[in-house]
């Protein structure tokens, strides 16, 4: 993220999704603050750190009237601070009388890189890692007319009309894909992508995140004082100002057209050569964006019991899945952060034999027989993927990003009086659970 005068660009938002909320948001019944502090639970208990930020250094956040976003656009880290890398902190809570503990919980962001302007330095490949774009991230672009914060808008793809817009008020997340410069110029989503640090001159898909639209191929540019560098090759890097040039097959710099906005419309607009510069062409302000890279933590939960009286926080979040083991040894490890005792792990809507806590980072629990996740089937005829759940001893239900796989197998003999089971091929014997 960007601090311009001190203030975050673009600002951070909180999206609340999911029909839990609607009844409290539509009762303007949350309360939202917002704050700049450290990783809040650093502790190996799970406990919060000493390092939490204190609601009096918080701030509120306004959700947008009739959506359920909100976006700290008043943010801002003192000249003061010198940290490198910074959370961001949100606390929720309700505001209404009808539970017993009104606290939902205080959440927190990824690692935030603090880059309070571009590099001047030219990058190269070697030292691209900290500071440049790969393909196949996320970034953002905005565009900021004759250098004014108040005429800031945001590359965004308006959901309702299902297009690309310029917004004051919502930024968009684009995955940022590298394609072979070669690639037939078409209008399918359909593309090979490639892997690598994004360079000047490089053909590009932008897609969004949320809806997967995408613009066409685009072949991005450098800018430097509102003049794109044909023969720049050197790889992006954050904060740079690049241009977006719409590739339609051979072109010649007098029928280079390049992505633009226009009040709230995004347009392609001609560039205008150089009379005395081959690889020189002029463009507008509004043709102008500046690339910065992005990310978001996110939580999903469910009150299986009803409301309950501790806050939801600290979320386990599950991150990587290894196997071990076969058959009726089989077991997981799961490996994230936030993980406690008394939680337990579900597939699908079977709760594992025996969930064994080892540390705030890892969890070891049981694979249960194919036979009590699919009463119906009586063998695995087909790959069957379960999602992978944390429970709360309170019925705090934590939706992980992970599944785990049963393996077909042959159809056992009819003879045969109970049916096999093979999950995964054994590599050890892990019984854990006594």
């Amino acid at each position: 993220m960007e601090m311009k005068s001190d203030f975050f660009c673009p600002p951070p938002c909180v999206y609340l999704s999911g029909d839990g909320w609607k009844n409290d948001f539509e009762q303007d019944n949350l309360c939202t603050m917002i704050g700049i502090g450290e990783p809040l639970y650093h502790n190996d208990n799970g406990s919060p750190s000493a390092n939490i930020t204190q609601s009096s250094e918080m701030q509120h956040l306004p959700f947008e009237s009739g959506k359920r976003f909100g976006a700290a656009k008043t943010l801002f880290i003192s000249d003061s601070d010198k940290r490198k890398h910074i959370n961001l902190n949100i606390k929720m809570m309700y505001t209404n009388d009808f539970r017993d503990n009104p606290y939902i919980g205080m959440f927190e962001s990824r690692k935030i890189k603090v880059i309070s302007k571009p590099s001047k330095k030219k990058q190269s490949v070697k030292n691209a890692e900290s500071v440049c774009i790969q393909s196949g991230s996320k970034i953002a672009l905005f565009n900021r007319l004759r250098s004014q914060n108040v005429s800031t808008r945001f590359l965004h793809v308006n959901e309702g009309k299902n297009d690309f817009e310029a917004s004051s008020s919502e930024w968009g997340s684009f995955c940022i894909h590298l394609v072979d410069n070669e690639e037939p110029c078409t209008e399918s989503n359909s593309f090979s992508v490639k892997e690598g640090f994004v360079q000047y001159g490089s053909t590009v898909k932008l897609v969004c995140s949320v809806t997967n639209q995408t613009l066409p191929q685009l072949v991005i540019r450098k800018v430097d004082k509102n003049r794109v560098l044909l023969d720049s090759d050197e790889p992006v890097s954050q904060l740079h100002k690049c241009a977006f040039e719409f590739k339609s097959g051979p072109a010649s710099p007098s029928s280079l057209v390049y992505l633009c906005l226009t009040g709230e419309r995004i347009i392609g607009i001609a560039g205008k050569p150089c009379p005395n510069e081959r690889f020189r062409v002029d463009i507008n302000d509004s043709a102008c964006w500046t690339i910065i890279s992005t990310d978001k933590a996110e939580y999903t939960w469910f009150e299986g019991r009803g409301p309950v009286t501790h806050p939801i926080t600290p979320v386990p979040v599950a991150r990587h899945i290894v196997v071990d083991g076969g058959g009726a040894a089989a077991t997981i490890e799961l490996t994230g952060e936030n993980f406690a005792p008394g939680l337990s792990v579900w597939f699908g809507e079977t709760e594992s034999p025996c969930t064994d806590y080892r540390s705030t980072q890892t969890i070891v629990a049981e694979v249960p027989q194919f036979s009590s996740v699919m009463p119906n089937m009586p063998w695995v005829q087909r790959p069957i993927s379960t999602p992978i759940s944390l429970v709360r001893r309170d019925g705090i239900v934590y939706l992980t990003s992970l599944v785990f796989t049963y393996t077909p197998q042959p159809a056992p003999p009819r003879k045969a009086s109970s049916s096999p089971e093979t999950i995964l091929p054994a590599t050890s014997e892990n019984n854990f659970c006594e």
